[in-house]
């Protein structure tokens, strides 16, 4: 099954907002995260099995985030990521949340995520199972 675009919901809890009631900027990228990892799950591609059995590992090269409106406490909000492949170590998610509610665009992000040995950091091509879904 080829990974398109995907969508994982996340509630907005007292946790994730500031003093005023609104999302903190920096959990955005949480919520990011979690969507890609969903994401690979529902590929069958577990993160800790991958390191365990390849010693590989992904982690962030760069994020570039737009934040348009605030999302406030106890909203739904719907999380998409989708990939594509960049270079033979690379993909880069094309990101947003939006309002479930209204699916007002509330912000928007690039995330670049490298392949890496676990080891040392070096990059890593990408396992074929990972290249397989997300060429196809």
């Amino acid at each position: 099954m080829p990974m398109s675009e995907f969508y994982w919901p996340v509630r907005v809890y007292y946790e994730d907002t500031d003093a005023g009631g609104v999302v903190f900027y920096a959990n955005y990228l949480k919520f990011f995260e979690r969507a890609r990892t969903e994401m690979l799950r529902k590929h069958n591609i577990n993160q800790q099995e991958l390191l365990e059995t390849t010693g590989l590992m992904f982690v962030v090269r760069r994020v570039h985030v737009e934040y348009r409106l605030p999302a406030r406490l106890d909203e739904l909000l719907d999380i998409s990521a989708k990939p594509r492949l960049q270079g033979r170590a690379r993909l880069v998610f094309e990101q947003e949340a939006r309002r479930a509610c209204d699916q007002q665009l509330l912000c928007r992000a690039e995330a670049e995520i490298v392949c890496v040995a676990a080891g040392n950091m070096r990059p890593q091509p990408l396992p074929k199972e990972i290249l397989e879904i997300v060429s196809s």
